[in-house]
């Protein structure tokens, strides 16, 4: 099986040995993505721009979207996502779990895991 690994570069991926997507199975598995940004608003549109480009360089797009993990540390924060969320999928949502944990740092106020179908 081949495997093709996408880093974006981030501060994070070289601290804790990662990187941003995974590109094997048949599948392309985006790693939990944080974004920048003062609101959770921000931080959600940012880290969908990150994470669209990881897609790019695997050949996928957000309508292959096939399971997507919300996590954030405020569960009451994740409404105001939901019109980015359904912009970004739209015809084609994938299954999704919302998740009310801590995250890495206090600053931010989501991550997204993305796993999508990977190009033939």
């Amino acid at each position: 099986m081949t495997i093709k690994r996408i880093s974006s570069g981030g501060a994070f991926e070289a601290k804790l040995g990662y990187c941003r997507a995974v590109v094997a199975g048949g599948f392309v598995h985006v790693a939990g993505t944080v974004g920048q940004g003062d609101t959770v608003v921000d931080q959600c549109k940012s880290a969908l721009a990150t994470i669209e480009k990881a897609l790019a360089e695997a050949g996928a797009t957000f309508a292959d979207a096939v399971r997507v993990v919300y996590y954030l540390p405020d569960a009451a924060e994740f409404e105001a996502c939901w019109p980015i969320l359904s912009e970004t999928f739209g015809a084609n949502p994938p299954a999704a779990t919302m998740i009310e944990c801590n995250l890495i740092a206090p600053e931010y106020r989501i991550e997204i895991e993305l796993t999508t179908l990977a190009p033939v």
